[in-house]
């Protein structure tokens, strides 16, 4: 025992307490209750499984012996009339007159009126001859003439019925699913045909009871007589028909003993067969992919029941552990955060034990630290916007300003159109980008810089470059930071070599994209190399250079939008190049974060 508890502990060792209570939980409950749970869902789903087929199959059976019982019942009746001797002997012999053939009507009337009424569905109830000598009433005597019937003429039907080698027969009326017929031929002494018994069954007071919802909705069951005919079926459309989908069954079948064959599952069907008398098969077709469904169902329930207990003992483990490992873990949290730059953090008191002791101590030490880097931030934030005032403070502005207009005026005394034109570019050229006042602008602005950029250029290549512009107006008052199109626009001529191309495309865009600014420069330009391309992209808020290159713009997105800013480069060798910044949408000047020092 001390041996094992030697093992434990060294295995554990390594653990924080958070863990041993888990793998404690784990071992002790969760895994053997899991274990346990899948073995005893599979082996009651498959026990669940074989027993339903075995009650399907004696469902078949049963229904079987109904079907038979009716069929007999409606048999025996045709059987009883057709086998009359009386009634036979008066259709054979020839009646001398009227009182003769009175006679065997009143006969007929008082022996058969009522048996039609005998057993529920009949509808009709007839009995056909062609004695030239005896009439018909019709009421229980008729003669087959042209006459439309139960969806069939009287005369086709009557010789069908003297032709069935064994009767009674059974038919499903033409275009009507709701009607049954059965005939039985009335032989005389010397074995003529010498009438017909005729006899209209309704099909829902015959099969619709036994045979409108077979297997609570997981199957259907069909009547077929020797010809694959189906006589009866829970699907209506199908009554009448003939059937070929259980041929490979009966084959089966008559292979062995022919009594409630069970087929294979074939398509997700399983078959069940029973032959009755009269050649007729009685066949039950499950959908095994429905049952499938429902026995998953059950089992989803079962695993919902066994997660909802699991839920339970670990939510409890869980509210064992909260009070102490989950403090003490958020302490530790707190503590990284701290380790990580974030001064401005706290732990809520919990409780005056040892723990919230601790919890009050470093929520004093994680106060005083935030107040003394907050000092420290400042000072670094605003050392570094200094030192972008000084790039834009390089060259004096005055000085451009008054040269520019002094070479303004010279070309207006020379009445120098183009001139004049490019002066004004460069005058409001560098007007946007010598004003040290701001660091940020509005989109609008920033538009106009790169404008006035590229009408330089454009007088400088004439019709080399085909510039196209992709706005949304509805941006141009959203804010974003000074010089950070131009510079991109700027290096598609100097970098890209955009004018060496033949009607190459500068392609500036400014959307919206879900709720951000989306600006990209796509230029045709002779492209990045790919080792260049991947040094740029791993430089990303590295370094900041001289000039506004990519790496300057990098960091200034960084200082003012943080992770919602983002600078990617797209550039394919030879052929184009795509910048795309993200920034978020600002109404008001954006300023520098805090959390940008780096």
């Amino acid at each position: 025992m001390r041996r094992f508890e030697r093992v434990v502990i060294k295995v554990t060792s390594y653990l924080n307490l958070r863990r041993k209570i888990l793998l404690l939980y784990g071992l002790i409950v969760l895994i053997p209750t899991i274990v346990f749970s899948m073995f005893a869902i599979h082996y009651s789903m498959k026990a669940v499984r074989d027993n339903y087929m075995v009650t399907i199959n004696e469902a078949v059976k049963q229904t079987s012996q109904n079907i038979e019982f009716r069929k007999q019942s409606y048999d025996l009746l045709a059987v009883r009339t057709a086998t009359d001797g009386e009634l036979i002997a008066r259709l054979s012999r020839e009646h001398q007159d009227m009182f003769d053939q009175l006679a065997t009507v009143e006969y007929v009337d008082r022996s058969f009126a009522m048996i039609g009424k005998q057993l529920r569905g009949v509808k009709s109830f007839r009995i056909y001859h062609t004695n030239p000598t005896l009439v018909q009433d019709g009421n229980l005597l008729w003669k087959p003439e042209d006459r439309i019937f139960a969806g069939m003429s009287e005369e086709i039907w009557y010789n069908a019925s003297l032709k069935e080698e064994k009767s009674p027969s059974w038919m499903n009326v033409p275009h009507s699913n709701d009607q049954l017929v059965v005939s039985h031929k009335i032989i005389s002494s010397n074995g003529q045909g010498i009438g017909a018994i005729f006899m209209e069954l309704d099909y829902e007071e015959v099969f619709g009871d036994l045979l409108g919802d077979p297997f609570n909705g997981l199957g259907e069951l069909y009547v077929l007589d020797k010809s694959n005919t189906i006589i009866a079926s829970s699907i209506r459309e199908e009554i009448g028909t003939v059937s070929e989908q259980f041929s490979t069954l009966f084959a089966a079948a008559e292979a062995g003993d022919g009594q409630a064959a069970v087929g294979s599952v074939t398509e997700g069907k399983q078959y069940f067969m029973k032959n009755i008398e009269a050649d007729w098969t009685i066949v039950g077709v499950l959908h095994v992919s429905e049952l499938e469904r429902q026995s998953t169902w059950i089992m989803y329930l079962i695993l919902l029941a066994i997660v909802f207990f699991l839920f339970l003992s670990t939510s409890l483990v869980l509210i064992v552990m909260k009070n102490i490992v989950l403090r003490i873990q958020k302490l530790g949290n707190r503590m990284n955060d701290i380790a990580q730059g974030q001064f401005s953090v706290s732990v809520r008191n919990r409780g005056n034990d040892e723990l919230g002791e601790l919890e009050s101590l470093f929520n004093s030490m994680s106060g005083k630290l935030s107040v003394l880097v907050e000092d420290i931030t400042q000072a670094k934030l605003k050392e570094r916007e200094q030192s972008f005032r000084a790039l834009q403070a390089q060259i004096n502005p005055h000085f451009i300003y008054n040269s520019l207009s002094l070479i303004r005026w010279r070309a207006m005394d020379l009445d120098d159109q183009e001139q004049i034109k490019t002066i004004d570019a460069l005058t409001t050229f560098y007007r946007l980008a010598l004003d040290n006042a701001i660091n940020v602008t509005r989109i609008e602005q920033e538009l106009q810089h790169v404008q006035a950029y590229l009408e330089i250029q454009q007088l400088r290549y004439q019709g080399l470059v085909n510039v196209v512009w992709d706005i949304d107006e509805s941006l141009l008052s959203y804010y974003t930071i000074k010089l950070l199109l131009q510079p991109l626009v700027e290096n598609s001529y100097i970098h890209g070599a955009i004018t060496s191309k033949a009607a190459p495309t500068l392609k500036i865009s400014i959307q919206k994209q879900e709720q951000r600014i989306c600006m990209s420069i796509y230029d045709e330009g002779i492209g990045i190399a790919p080792d260049t391309l991947r040094k740029i992209r791993q430089g990303e808020r590295a370094g900041s250079g001289n000039g506004y290159g990519l790496a300057n713009i990098r960091e200034r997105l960084f200082l003012y939008f943080g992770e919602e800013g983002e600078f990617t480069i797209e550039s394919e060798q030879g052929h184009w190049t795509l910048i795309e910044i993200k920034i978020p949408m600002f109404v008001q000047p954006p300023e520098l974060r805090k959390e940008s020092q780096r």
